[in-house]
């Protein structure tokens, strides 16, 4: 009698703390090496997310001994060897499981997106992780692209997020000289924002994601694009999207609420 496979276990697990929505990486056995099915259970949350009024916060972190391998080359059926440099350049832009569309949405999401590095966080799993918002580290994490070893750079925001991030000083350290980064490192050069202890990792975590549920979220909203769109453009142009910005918050009745709380705040707090 032929014995039924064992069927696998979902390529993401998520759920709801609060207003928390949780994605949780669940492919231990594989270092979490990201499948088509893991990513579009990713997209499916992501929207989730993005339409849900009550979810505050999106965490991805992980199970297992690895936060990410990077995307599984060995799943599923390769596709045929592209003939032309343009075929690279388009399956980069429009396949890739639809890679470079979600990280565009994640990007564009008024709501923060925090990451939690557990673990190791190498190649597609970093790429992914350079769209979320806030990149928390335990410092056994450690990061670094190994598509320098296979003569190519890594091409899904591993160049061009990247960059915007750490500065082409440590993305040539990254992809250039195909370094490995602790954690401590990656603090120092803007990868992460955050290393806690392993131990107390997961309660920081979660603290700081409850401390961002506590924000306003029209001005976290609002941050978010402004904070791009100044990056983008010459000083000038800069301080005219902080005003814009902050002409749609002042009209926004959250602000007389919240700016009465924070003058009583400062007040009871100058009190003998």
């Amino acid at each position: 009698m032929t014995q039924a496979p064992v069927a696998e276990e979902p390529h993401l697990l998520t759920h709801v703390d609060d207003a928390i929505l949780i994605a949780t990486l669940n492919r231990p056995a594989k270092l979490n090496a990201l499948s088509g099915e893991a990513l579009r259970l990713f997209n499916e949350a992501l929207l989730r997310f993005r339409d849900d009024p009550d979810l505050k916060v999106m965490l991805v972190r992980a199970t297992g001994r690895y936060f990410c391998a990077g995307v599984d080359l060995k799943s599923g059926t390769r596709p045929a060897p592209p003939k032309t440099a343009s075929q690279v350049r388009e399956r980069h832009r429009t396949g890739l499981n639809g890679m470079h569309r979600m990280y565009d949405e994640m990007e564009a999401i008024e709501k923060p997106i925090v990451v939690a590095h557990h673990a190791p966080c190498v190649g597609g799993g970093l790429e992914l992780s350079l769209s979320c918002d806030f990149r928390l580290a335990a410092k056994s994490a450690h990061y670094s692209f190994p598509e320098g070893k296979q003569g190519v750079i890594p091409a899904s925001n591993g160049v061009s997020r990247l960059t915007r991030i750490v500065g082409t000083h440590w993305a040539r350290y990254f992809i250039m000289a195909n370094k490995l980064v602790d954690a401590d490192r990656a603090y120092v050069m803007g990868l992460v924002h955050e290393v806690f202890p392993d131990e107390s990792f997961e309660e920081e975590v979660m603290a700081f994601c409850r401390h961002l549920t506590a924000q306003n979220g029209e001005q976290m909203g609002t941050a978010k694009l402004a904070i791009e769109l100044a990056r983008d453009v010459n000083l000038a142009q800069a301080r005219n999207v902080e005003r814009l910005a902050n002409s749609a918050l002042i009209m926004n009745p959250d602000h007389e609420t919240l700016f009465r709380r924070h003058l009583e705040t400062v007040g009871s707090k100058d009190k003998p």
